[in-house]
């Protein structure tokens, strides 16, 4: 049984697998950036780069000691040995964060100062920044997938009709990095 090439077009299918993949990083990414972002509220996820020298090895903080937040302007640090306090208090001030750090018989403790003003317009600002960079993340995927429906040899109704999907995938993408955007405003704005 002959079909003729014309009346016969089986639905193209392309997985947006990898599209998916590379919105999700992107969503990961900012989720990152914004950990290092530093608001009024004390967060132990602002230690979460600092590497201290410890046992002849660079380590994550959360790797010797144990982080608890005192308050809501304080971090309490307790190292499973007290011999890498001293070492935990000096990766934090080389971390340059604006916190202050001092060690006492209980650990290292950490100071979350007040936000000024200008503080939290510079952080919205650098929060807006980061939320463009992954915005243009997911366009440069979004146009990788454009370019291979367009190279297809589908037909234009089917093109059309994967293009809107990717435009769903799209939109859905960038509502999730909106709303982190959004959060991390409150956040600082609070």
């Amino acid at each position: 049984m002959n079909i003729c090439q014309w009346c016969y077009n089986p639905a193209m299918v392309y997985d947006f697998r990898g599209f998916k993949e590379a919105s999700d990083k992107a969503t990961e990414w900012l989720k990152s950036e914004y950990t290092g972002l530093r608001t009024g509220r004390a967060t132990p996820s602002i230690l979460d780069n600092i590497s201290v020298e410890a046992y002849g090895s660079k380590m994550a903080i959360n790797q010797v000691a144990s982080i608890s937040v005192s308050d809501s302007k304080s971090l309490l640090i307790t190292p499973w040995d007290k011999t890498v306090a001293a070492e935990i208090d000096r990766a934090i001030r080389e971390a340059n964060l604006g916190l202050s750090v001092s060690t006492d018989s209980q650990g290292v403790r950490v100071s979350f100062p007040e936000l000024t003003t200008d503080r939290r317009a510079l952080l919205i600002k650098t929060a807006k920044e980061k939320l463009e960079e992954a915005r243009i993340k997911v366009r440069n995927e979004r146009q990788k997938v454009l370019n291979d429906i367009d190279k297809s040899e589908s037909w234009d109704d089917e093109k059309k009709r994967l293009k809107n999907d990717l435009q769903k995938l799209v939109d859905e993408s960038n509502k999730k990095l909106d709303e982190l955007q959004e959060r991390k405003e409150k956040e600082i704005s609070e």
